[in-house]
């Protein structure tokens, strides 16, 4: 018996990964959103629906008959403009997931996949555990991180049997990158970003910030896999996972692995201080989806930046 699947959000970066990795597995009966983009990687066997989260009816409509919803969808941009607009993204990311997560609700699916964020977590220089959401955002992530544990506590909310019906699933990646991320100068993040500047070649790329800062990366394929070991086993509902590599690298020696990998950079770093820090550390600990799971990164960062850059240049 086939199993019906709703990926929101297919044309971005996160569905459309996570449908490269599902869309020929038989099992499933593949639905898939998008909003405004009219070219993107489609797949055979995926029906796709051109549909804004922000009208309810339309969310109860996607959700009719679905055993499994996986929300993808989301408003985002780069560290450049959630700085200067702060409050850009809050409004509609929190109008989409709620009506998705009452659709859901109402139309009894079975599993509810909300792909939550690192950001929840407070600024601590220890490996952060599902537990440690303590509501004290760096300062840099208030709004954001709110705006995710809103929907998290919306999930645990209709999780209840009070109040409704939902089996909820929410996965806290760290910084993911990899093949469909956003190049552009004004959504892309740290990855993608440090990518298209070096490619462009020009004399000198400027990194925003001191290059000090400490963060987790995982390369999509790692967390798709991880994602659809948790779709293949039914009992895994009303939990939390970190999924992250584990580790985390500083800018500056993430940017010498972007220059080993391809020598033809000759480009001047320069580092503006100036530009408001973003978060300086992040670990996370990853041992809670080791165990569930037996989930372990199997791409290393090196590999990981070598198949995106590659990607990127095939692109261009």
């Amino acid at each position: 018996m086939s199993e019906n699947i709703l990926i929101t959000g297919g044309s971005g970066f996160l569905g459309t990964n996570i449908l490269n990795k599902i869309y020929k597995i038989k099992k499933y009966k593949i639905n898939s959103t998008f909003f405004k983009k009219k070219n993107f990687q489609r797949f055979k066997n995926v029906k796709y629906q051109k549909a804004n989260l922000l009208e309810e009816s339309t969310c109860m409509r996607l959700c009719k008959n679905m055993d499994t919803v996986i929300m993808c969808a989301a408003v985002s941009s780069g560290a450049k403009i959630i700085n200067k607009e702060p409050l850009i993204h809050f409004k509609p990311n929190i109008i989409m997931n709620l009506n998705m997560i009452n659709a859901a609700n109402l139309n009894k699916v079975k599993r509810f996949i909300f792909i939550s964020s690192s950001v929840v977590y407070p600024l601590t220089n220890k490996f952060v555990v599902e537990k440690d959401v303590n509501y004290k955002f760096f300062e840099k992530y208030f709004v954001s991180g709110w705006m995710k544990i809103f929907s998290e506590i919306t999930c645990e909310i209709f999780s209840k049997k009070k109040y409704g019906n939902l089996n909820f699933i929410i996965l806290r990646p760290s910084n993911l990158y990899g093949p469909y991320d956003k190049f552009d100068h004004n959504k892309s993040k740290v990855i993608p970003s440090l990518i298209r500047k070096f490619l462009e070649n020009k004399k000198k790329i400027i990194v925003l910030g001191d290059g000090k800062d400490l963060k987790d990366f995982l390369y999509i394929d790692d967390f798709v896999d991880a994602l659809v070991k948790i779709l293949n086993r039914k009992k895994i509902i009303n939990k939390t996972f970190n999924i992250a590599s584990g580790f985390a690298i500083s800018i500056k020696d993430l940017i010498k692995y972007i220059l080993q990998i391809n020598c033809n950079y000759s480009s001047k770093v320069i580092f503006n201080k100036r530009f408001p820090k973003m978060i300086p550390y992040r670990n996370i600990n990853i041992e809670k989806i080791k165990k569930e799971i037996n989930f372990s990164p199997r791409v290393s960062l090196y590999e990981g930046l070598k198949r995106t850059i590659t990607w990127y240049k095939n692109q261009q």
